[in-house]
């Protein structure tokens, strides 16, 4: 019985993260009304407080959403045997990009960016932060799985390397979000460009 309104509450949660992001594509952050994503949800307004305090908590659960499949989804990367660092890179990295804008525009990134820049001592950025260390720790296991493997040489620090990359990674995602004529395909290859002469200084592999 538990487990069934364990189930319940998820589902609702999921049904107004949903209603929420649609709407924020639909008349963007500002405009969208709480009123209105409880509506879409099928929810009333009071259900929707009991699961989050304002829109910015909702967008931060949506940010939350999207960190953690990518994650899992980065997590599989990792366990293949790749051969090579510039192609293990491109496929991790790729899959962050390609999921940026499953849930979130562009916009709701820049008021993502900007709440969590503005106000950096609240939950919210310290939550963004977080998830953002937890990117920049699964590019340095990639490092550390390449090097076990022999593909990157004993002598690199993987931890720093990593930490580069994701950097770059992120700083690159941030012109991203501030260029609406930037696609995720021009994003990819811009940063495939950058990081192949890395992934060459790295390779224990003859080129």
């Amino acid at each position: 019985m538990l487990g069934l309104r364990a189930q319940k509450k998820a589902d609702k949660n999921r049904r107004i993260l949903e209603a929420a992001t649609t709407l924020f594509h639909k008349v963007g952050y500002d405009a969208a009304r709480i009123e209105d994503i409880a509506e879409m949800a099928g929810v009333s307004v009071g259900t929707f407080y009991n699961y989050y305090k304002n829109k910015g908590d909702m967008l931060m659960a949506t940010v939350s959403m999207e960190v953690e499949e990518v994650l899992a989804a980065g997590n599989g990367i990792i366990a293949q045997n790749h051969d090579d660092v510039g192609a293990a890179l491109a496929e991790l990295i790729g899959t962050y990009y390609a999921h940026s804008l499953t849930y979130l525009s562009k916009e709701m990134w820049r008021t993502a960016m900007s709440l969590s820049i503005g106000q950096p001592e609240t939950p919210f950025s310290k939550r963004y932060t977080a998830l953002d260390y937890r990117l920049s720790e699964q590019v340095r296991d990639l490092f550390a799985a390449l090097q076990a493997r022999g593909i990157i040489r004993q002598d690199v620090d993987c931890d720093a390397m990593g930490e580069l990359i994701f950097n770059n990674v992120n700083m690159m995602f941030i012109e991203f979000v501030k260029n609406e004529d930037m696609d995720v395909d021009g994003l990819q290859a811009e940063v495939a460009r950058q990081n192949a002469p890395v992934a060459l200084l790295v390779s224990n592999v003859a080129h």
